[in-house]
């Protein structure tokens, strides 16, 4: 399964990329997601990841378990400040 992954402030630095292709595999839910992300980037994005929220067009993916559509645009929003 293929997905368009976008990185926003602190995950894009993390990642080193602001959006990529990635090829997940067979990573059908949120959870194994994260994993293949974690996997692809190293140990930095696993320290920002565990705070950003996954938005897969544009619904939230609050729960681990959720299913992530083949060919979906994800986006790795961490928190923001702002006023």
């Amino acid at each position: 399964m293929t997905v368009t992954v976008r990185y926003f402030a602190a995950a894009a630095e993390a990642a080193g990329v602001a959006q990529e292709i990635l090829d997940a595999g067979s990573a059908r839910t949120a959870g194994e997601l994260r994993a293949t992300i974690v996997a692809a980037h190293g140990p930095g994005l696993a320290r920002v990841l565990p705070r950003c929220s996954l938005l897969a067009a544009g619904l939230r993916l609050d729960d681990d378990a959720a299913t992530v559509p083949p060919g979906v645009t994800v986006d790795v929003l961490p928190p923001f400040a702002g006023g």
